[in-house]
């Protein structure tokens, strides 16, 4: 996916740094996680980067907002995003 349909989610489904997504990717099994607009938001954007706090960090990142804790994404690697709710009622 490119920048634009990422944002273009973002502005219709979801709320950065607050609702938790479901990511499929291409060539992976798909993770839930949480994407975070930081301090060089405007900058991982532009290369189509994204920082997102995977599941497994969840619990950790809601108590400490430490936001070493995520992982940065290629978006080029993804096919599909869905809210953790959506991704349920399918």
């Amino acid at each position: 996916m490119n920048s634009e349909d990422i944002e273009q989610f973002f502005s219709r489904k979801a709320v950065l740094n607050e609702d938790y997504v479901k990511i499929t990717f291409k060539k992976r099994e798909p993770i839930y996680g949480l994407f975070l607009k930081d301090s060089d938001y405007n900058y991982l954007k532009a290369k189509n980067f994204w920082r997102i706090v995977p599941q497994s960090q969840l619990d950790a990142y809601k108590t400490s907002k430490d936001a070493s804790l995520a992982k940065i994404f290629n978006g080029d690697e993804f096919s599909k995003l869905a809210t953790y709710k959506e991704s349920f009622e399918a």
